[in-house]
């Protein structure tokens, strides 16, 4: 049974799918499409980590971070850079160990 995805996966995963016992058909996206695809698995992880279990969290929250982490290579942001930015934003604005949820302004 034929299925289409048209989205970005990890670098085995074709291979992982020919060991299954079954075949795969795969492009390798130019720079631009590459970016495009990254931020749009963003969204994908980010979402999968937002409704996990508990117990699947961890796992979810790995596959974020390497999304994250091909981001950030992809675009030439250090390490540092992100950190240095966080920190500047968590002065400016706080973090969220307080809990606080924003209910209405007027």
């Amino acid at each position: 049974m034929e299925k289409e995805y048209h989205k970005l996966v990890r670098d085995h995963i074709p291979e992982i799918i020919r060991q299954s016992g079954k075949d795969c058909e795969f492009v390798i996206l130019s720079e631009a499409e590459y970016r495009q695809a990254l931020l749009q698995k963003l969204i994908e992880e980010a979402e999968e980590a937002a409704e996990a279990h508990e117990e699947d969290l961890v796992a979810e929250l790995a596959d974020l971070y390497e999304v994250i982490d091909a981001v950030m290579a992809s675009f030439g942001i250090s390490g540092d850079r992100l950190l240095a930015e966080q920190m500047k934003r968590r002065e400016a604005r706080g973090g969220f160990a307080q809990k606080i949820m924003l209910l209405r302004t007027w």
